[in-house]
């Protein structure tokens, strides 16, 4: 996580402004890559050394800061010795025990271990993170990637100040909610009128008793995957310099993008997606389409099957692996509140449960190992 005094921002009244890299910055940022790649092969304090100068055409120290920051942790470094790291402890060990001189000491260790003297001596502080060595990239970023990843450092830093956080996301809140479901945020998520759009709010890692390392990598962790909503609008309560301050993010703000999200949960779904396509050729399938707004709550089905030309035929689908009769039958209830009754619900024959376990008057297709589209096309269809 970036450190506060790397985080280049500026306080505007009692909100925080983050300087984020541009277009404008890509001629220095070109330079800061050459400079890199200039000094692969010697030692990371030469290169630190150079870098406490300003680059040409930077004219803003913080952004230089922070670009150098993410780049020291993209780039790679290597050891300027293949001894242990124990090859220290050895020699100040055996300088205590014989008294000598530097000299022969060097050689009484490098005699044990089969190495010469020199190579012993240059192992002596290898692993000191100045004596590594400057490595070749496996992949040299461009200025523009540089400059986004900069971007969502520092939204990731400022957001790890967070004591609470508001997102708005209009499209993929889906993805939002199964990240946050699944590393233990706490997070509630509810509707916004009747547009489908889902507000989550989340605790920040300055609210919690402990402020957790892993709290907030998590939390920083939603940041990249904004970009894939169609619209999103985050709001943080911070505290930064021992102020409390509002960061604001927006649809637009240039920040690096997670990679794409899953198109689907599992095999199964995504084969039942293809079938579907191929057999049913007056319907639309769409995954994971709006949440659905049941009172305060949101629902997130699997697909929307859509009739192409009777828009009236509509139905909603999950695909559901683990469950208990209580799950079920909430999620109906919860689609009966919804005002939409057309749910299909595919259930794995393996969880091994009795039609007496059902909710009574749910629409259930059993399944195993592949949900049958046919038999899905016959149920919208009226024939069973």
């Amino acid at each position: 996580m970036v450190p506060e005094s790397l985080l280049a921002c500026s306080l505007r009244g009692d909100t925080v402004v983050p300087h984020f890299l541009g277009e404008n910055d890509h001629p220095w940022l070109r330079a800061l890559l050459d400079e890199y790649e200039r000094f692969v092969g010697r030692r990371q304090r030469e290169l630190d050394e150079r870098l406490r100068e300003p680059l040409p055409g930077a004219n803003h120290s913080g952004k230089q800061r922070l670009a150098i920051h993410v780049l020291e942790r993209i780039w790679g470094f290597q050891s300027p010795s293949a001894l242990p790291r124990s090859v220290r402890a050895a020699l100040f060990g055996e300088a205590a025990r014989l008294r000598a001189p530097r000299e022969l000491v060097l050689a009484a260790v490098a005699a044990q271990l089969g190495v010469r003297g020199a190579e012993l001596e240059a192992a002596l502080f290898a692993d000191l993170p100045g004596e590594r060595l400057v490595a070749p990239p496996d992949r040299l970023p461009s200025p523009g990637e540089l400059a986004l990843r900069a971007n969502l450092a520092l939204a990731q830093g400022l957001i790890f100040r967070a004591t609470a956080v508001t997102i708005e996301a209009c499209g993929n809140a889906r993805t939002l909610v199964r990240h946050a479901k699944l590393c233990g945020l706490i997070c509630a998520v509810v509707a916004r009128g009747d547009t489908g759009d889902a507000v989550l709010e989340l605790s920040g890692p300055f609210s919690l008793f402990r402020r957790t390392l892993l709290y907030g990598r998590a939390l920083g962790a939603l940041v990249p995957l904004l970009a894939w909503c169609r619209r999103f609008r985050l709001r943080a309560d911070c505290v930064l310099r021992e102020r409390r301050v509002l960061l604001q993010l927006a649809t637009g703000d240039p920040i690096f993008p997670a990679p794409e999200p899953r198109a689907y949960d599992s095999k199964i779904e995504e084969r039942f997606a293809r079938e579907f396509r191929s057999a049913a050729r007056n319907w639309d399938i769409v995954r994971e389409p709006e949440p659905v707004a049941a009172g305060t709550v949101l629902l997130f089905p699997d697909f929307v099957l859509r009739h192409r030309i009777d828009r009236r035929k509509r139905w909603l689908l999950e695909i559901v692996g683990f469950w208990t009769p209580e799950y079920l039958a909430r999620k109906l209830a919860l689609y009966r509140a919804a005002g939409l009754p057309n749910l299909i619900l595919c259930i794995d024959e393996e969880r091994q449960c009795t039609d007496g376990d059902l909710p009574s008057g749910a629409r259930v297709l059993r399944f195993r190992r592949r949900v049958d589209a046919e038999q899905v096309l016959r149920l919208i269809d009226g024939q069973e």
